[in-house]
C-alpha cells in the first residue's frame, strides 16, 4: 500500500490549550523554540511530527493567535486534512472559536474532532453545559456530528484517546493528489550558511525530489531542489501532505518571499482576475459594497484587490452563495477548486471565503447573462471537468482523473468512452485535440528543421522532445510520434525522426557544385588529393562542408578514409571487389598494396576503413575477410 501523508491543525480561541495539547500529543513544545534555532533546514516553529507507521505519517500544526491562524491555515489549504477544534472547559465557546469555524467552512475542511481541554479545572456538570454550548454552535455546520474527546494536557487525561481517534479518522481519509504537478506554497524563506536559500511550506500536491528542476511562481524563477528535509531529517523526496524545507540553488533569498509558490510545472495559471463562488460570514458587521477593497488570502499569498459583483451593488447580510469576481493588484498562482479567505483591510475583519471557479477570468458585463455563464462554469458537466483536467495535466490515469474531477468511477468511465478522449500506454488518457496539437507541432518543427538542414536524415528524437517536454509528458510525445509513423505522417531511421515525405537532398543552389565535386573525386580514382582541396575547388564553403560530407557518406556517394582522404563511393566499392577477387581468406598489407597499386599513404587508411565497416578483421600484421565470397 502506498504511504499517505497528512497534516492536522489545532483551531480555537487564544489560551484554550492548543499549544499544550500539541505538546501532550507530540512531546514537542512549539512555543519553546527561539528564532536562532530555526536557522537550519527544518520544520517551522509550530509544526511537529505526531505519528508514523508503514501506512501513514501525520504532522500537527499549532497555530496560536487569530491573524497567524488565518495565514497558516490557508497555507495552501495546503495543509489541513483534519482539524482539532479546541474549546477550554472553563470558558466554552468564545468569539475566536466562532471565527475559526467560519474560516474552516470557507476552506472546505470537513474532518474534525472537538477537544474539550482543561477538564480538571471544572466539574462534570459544567463540562456537560460546555458540550451543549458547543453542539449549539456546531448545529448546521460540517462539524455537527464530529466526535468529542475530553482531555487535560497536564495530567494526560484523554491524550491517548484523541491520538487514536486522529489516526483512525485519517486512515479512512483519502490523501491529496501526490501524482499531479508538484505545488508548495511558500510560507517562510531564509538562508543557511554554506547552503544558500531555503524555503518551506506544506506540499499541497504532487511530489518533489532532490535535484529536480523547479520554478518559483508567479515570478517565473528557475531553481533546483538541492536538498530536502522533512521533520529535521534529510529526505530524497517530499510528498503531498508533508511539511517540507527545500534548499534551492539558482536563486538569492532576496528574490523569494512568502506567498510565492514552488512548482514543477508551467501548467499552473498565473492570473490577476479570478471568477469565484463566495459565501459571506453569518453576521456581517459592515456592508460589503461593489468594488470594495478586499485582502485575498489564498495559498500563502495575501493580495489586495477589489470584489466585483454582476447581480448586485452591495450585500448587507449572508444570503447564500454569490458568483462574482476578484480583480487583484498582483499576480497569483491558482487553479480551479482552490479555496480562499476574504478579509476587509479596514476595519479588519473576515467577510467570507469561497473557491475558484475559473482562474482565467475576463471582464464581463453587469447582468443576469454573466451570472448564467458563471453558473455554467461552476457546475461544469462531467465531460467539461474531464476535459479541463486533461487540458491542465495533458495525460492522467483513471485514478488521477477521479481525484481531479470528483467524479465516481462509473460516471468517469462513461465519459472516457467519448471519442474526444484517447487511451494510450494502456493506462493513461489524453485528449484527441492534444494529440492533433502535438502532431502539428512536431510536423512544423520537422518541416522547419528539414528546410534548415536539408541534407540531414532528420531531427534526433531526444532533441525534438527536449523543448516539448516542458509542455507535454514524454510518454505522450512517444505515443504521438509512433501514431504518426503508423499513419505515415512521420518516419524514423535509427534515432532520427523526419516527415514521411522528406528525402535528404543537397540544396538547389549548391547541387551543381556538389555534383562537380563528386565527378572530380571519381575521376581521380584511388589516388586522390586532400579532401579539403575538392571542396575548395568546387567553391563549397567550410560551413557547408561538414553537412555535405555526412550527406555523401549517408547516401553512399563518398567513403571517407580518414580526416584527410575520401574515395568516391563507386571507386571504393570497385576497389573492395578487386581486393576480394585477388586475395584469399587472409592477406597482408603489402599484398593489398600491390593489387591496388597504392602507396602506404592510401593503403593504410583504406584497410582501416575496411575494418571499421566490418568487412575485415586485423590479426597481427594480416587481415582476414569476415565474409569472403567464393570466387568462381
Amino acid at each position: 500500500m502506498e504511504k499517505r501523508y497528512f497534516t492536522i491543525g489545532m483551531a480555537g480561541h487564544i489560551d484554550h490549550g492548543k499549544t499544550s495539547l500539541t505538546k501532550a500529543l507530540t512531546n514537542v513544545d512549539t512555543d519553546r523554540l527561539k528564532e536562532e534555532k530555526e536557522r537550519q533546514i527544518s520544520i517551522e516553529l509550530g509544526f511537529a511530527p505526531l505519528y508514523e507507521d508503514d501506512e501513514i505519517q501525520i504532522s500537527v500544526i499549532d497555530v496560536p493567535g487569530h491573524e497567524r491562524f488565518i495565514r497558516q491555515m490557508i497555507a495552501g489549504v495546503a495543509g489541513i486534512d483534519l482539524v482539532v477544534l479546541v474549546v477550554a472547559a472553563d470558558e466554552g465557546v468564545m468569539p475566536q472559536t466562532r471565527e475559526h469555524l467560519e474560516i474552516l467552512k470557507f476552506l472546505g475542511v470537513k474532518n474534525g474532532i472537538i477537544a474539550i481541554t482543561k477538564i480538571d479545572r471544572v466539574d462534570e456538570e459544567f463540562i456537560e453545559l460546555v458540550k451543549d454550548d458547543i453542539l449549539e454552535e456546531l448545529k448546521g455546520s460540517v462539524f455537527e456530528n464530529s466526535p468529542f474527546v475530553l482531555v487535560d494536557s497536564l495530567s494526560n487525561k484523554g491524550i491517548g484517546q484523541i491520538k487514536e481517534l486522529i489516526i483512525l479518522k485519517l486512515k479512512e481519509q483519502e490523501m491529496r493528489d501526490a501524482k499531479g504537478p508538484f505545488r508548495l506554497p511558500i510560507d517562510q524563506v531564509f538562508t543557511v550558511k554554506g547552503q544558500g536559500t531555503v524555503v518551506r511550506g506544506t506540499v499541497y500536491e504532487g511530489t518533489v525530489e532532490e535535484g529536480q528542476a523547479l520554478k518559483i511562481m508567479p515570478k517565473g524563477l528557475d531553481v533546483r531542489a538541492r536538498q530536502i528535509q522533512v521533520h529535521h531529517k534529510q529526505a530524497v523526496k517530499a510528498f503531498a501532505g508533508q511539511r517540507a524545507a527545500v534548499n534551492l540553488s539558482g536563486v538569492a533569498k532576496e528574490l523569494v518571499e512568502r506567498g510565492d509558490v514552488l512548482v514543477s510545472s508551467e501548467h499552473f495559471i498565473v492570473t490577476k482576475i479570478i471568477d469565484v463562488a463566495i459565501l459571506l460570514v453569518d453576521e456581517l458587521e459592515h456592508i460589503v459594497k461593489q468594488r470594495m477593497p478586499i485582502k485575498l488570502h489564498i495559498g500563502t499569498s495575501e493580495v489586495m484587490g477589489r470584489i466585483v459583483f454582476f447581480d448586485r451593488n452591495e450585500v448587507k447580510e449572508d444570503n447564500g452563495e454569490i458568483l462574482c469576481q476578484l480583480r487583484l493588484e498582483e499576480e497569483i498562482l491558482t487553479k480551479r477548486g482552490d479555496r480562499f479567505i476574504l478579509r476587509r483591510p479596514s476595519p479588519q475583519e473576515t467577510i467570507g471565503g469561497g473557491w475558484v471557479i475559473d482562474p482565467r477570468g475576463n471582464k464581463y458585463r453587469f447582468g443576469s447573462q454573466t451570472i448564467d455563464e458563471l453558473e455554467k462554469k461552476k457546475e461544469g458537466s462531467p465531460k467539461e471537468r474531464v476535459t479541463a483536467a486533461l487540458l491542465e495535466a495533458k495525460s492522467l490515469t483513471v485514478n488521477e482523473l477521479i481525484k481531479r474531477t470528483a467524479l465516481d468511477e462509473i460516471t468517469l468511465t462513461n465519459q472516457l468512452s467519448d471519442a474526444d478522449f484517447v487511451l494510450f500506454n494502456g493506462k493513461e488518457y489524453t485528449l484527441r485535440v492534444l494529440i492533433h496539437q502535438i502532431e502539428e507541432d512536431i510536423y512544423d518543427r520537422l518541416q522547419e528543421y528539414h528546410h534548415q538542414y536539408p541534407m540531414k536524415p532528420g531531427l534526433n528524437k531526444a532533441e525534438l522532445f527536449q523543448a516539448m517536454q516542458k509542455k507535454f509528458p514524454k510518454p505522450l510525445l512517444d505515443f504521438v510520434v509512433e501514431n504518426g509513423i503508423s499513419s505515415e505522417v512521420f518516419k524514423r531511421r535509427e534515432q532520427f525522426v523526419s516527415l514521411q515525405i522528406f528525402v535528404p537532398h543537397v540544396p538547389n543552389n549548391w547541387a551543381k557544385r556538389a555534383e562537380n565535386l563528386l565527378e572530380e573525386l571519381k575521376r581521380d580514382g584511388l589516388k586522390v588529393r586532400y579532401l579539403k582541396d575538392y571542396f575548395s575547388s568546387a567553391g563549397i564553403p567550410d560551413q557547408l562542408s561538414g553537412d555535405l560530407k555526412r550527406f555523401f557518406e549517408d547516401t553512399g556517394q563518398m567513403v571517407q578514409l580518414d580526416d584527410q582522404f575520401a574515395y568516391h563511393g563507386d571507386v571504393f566499392n570497385e576497389a573492395v571487389s578487386k581486393l576480394i577477387n585477388q586475395t584469399s581468406a587472409e592477406f597482408e598489407v603489402g599484398e593489398a598494396k600491390d593489387i591496388l597499386d597504392l602507396s602506404r599513404k592510401y593503403i593504410i587508411p583504406f584497410l582501416e576503413r575496411l575494418d571499421a565497416k566490418g568487412l575485415t578483421n586485423r590479426v597481427d600484421n594480416k587481415r582476414e575477410w569476415k565474409s569472403k565470397a567464393k570466387r568462381g
